[in-house]
């Protein structure tokens, strides 16, 4: 398993739409394994495939660091409610941005196996999995911010103060 370099705002790859995956080949499953440890070793909560070049419909999540969830191929079934609130991205690293998100989803995606399941999240895990699917499309979530980009330290001050 290794840490993959995590492509930046303005990189290209970042603005391009997946290809679902047919089968899991062990270099998928390889991709996998390396997108959790780049996650981890950055301190994020999600990773899609492109933001470590990869086209491929792949993304990983852990919003406890207790928790791991892969969605191969996800697809949001359902969605309601809303949540606003600061969000960032470890593409567009030391920036935050207020985003409005629905509170509730439900998806259906495939497991390691390439088996379907139906996975429902609130709060922080359905502002995740939005974030990371809207990546699979080749959207950043700048482009929903409301107001002005934040530097992410400025948001940690203030949290003190």
């Amino acid at each position: 398993m290794a840490i993959r370099n995590i492509r930046e705002i303005g990189d290209p790859v970042l603005n391009k739409k997946c290809k679902e995956v047919n089968e899991l080949t062990d270099r998928t499953r390889e991709l996998i394994d390396d997108m959790f440890d780049t996650m981890y070793e950055a301190n994020g909560v999600g990773l899609a495939a492109p933001q470590v070049g990869i086209l491929k419909r792949i993304v990983v999540i852990d919003v406890t660091g207790e928790d791991p969830i892969l969605l191969i191929n996800p697809v949001i079934m359902e969605s309601s409610g809303e949540q606003r609130g600061y969000e960032g991205c470890l593409s567009v690293p030391g920036k935050n941005g207020i985003v409005t998100r629905p509170n509730y989803v439900k998806i259906k995606a495939y497991n390691e196996e390439m088996k379907p399941f139906e996975l429902e999240g609130t709060e922080l895990l359905a502002r995740a999995i939005c974030h990371e699917l809207e990546h699979l499309d080749g959207h950043l979530y700048v482009d929903r911010v409301e107001g002005d980009l934040v530097n992410t330290a400025d948001l940690v001050d203030q949290d003190y103060e």
